[in-house]
């Protein structure tokens, strides 16, 4: 079983996120928020770690943070922090959803 170390990797970039913005701005919301998201992701990257088929909580995960974090950057323009979650849970969502493809079609 292969060790899925993007999503790993993705999970830190959100909890790190969080707690950056717990320590510039001290809100409480982003240390909360980083740190639930991240653990999600983090949960999600293991299930997917084990069976390459149960990729439905990250895929859950990155959606949500996708739009959340969208809308966020949509109504500011602000790249950091809303901007960079977006693109780097956009791409997670997609690489969620190539995968998901591959296997649809090698099954055929």
């Amino acid at each position: 079983m292969a060790v899925d170390w993007i999503g790993y990797g993705y999970a830190a970039l959100v909890a790190a996120g969080g707690v950056i913005g717990f320590l510039k701005a001290g809100s409480v919301t982003s240390l909360v928020a980083g740190l639930v998201f991240g653990l999600l992701a983090a949960a999600g990257a293991y299930l997917a770690s084990q069976n390459p088929k149960n990729v439905w909580l990250s895929l859950g995960t990155t959606g949500t943070l996708t739009l959340v974090m969208g809308f966020r950057f949509l109504s500011s323009w602000k790249f950091m922090p809303a901007g960079l979650v977006t693109l780097a849970s956009g791409l997670m969502l997609a690489k969620i959803v190539n995968e998901m493809l591959k296997r649809r079609s090698r099954k055929e």
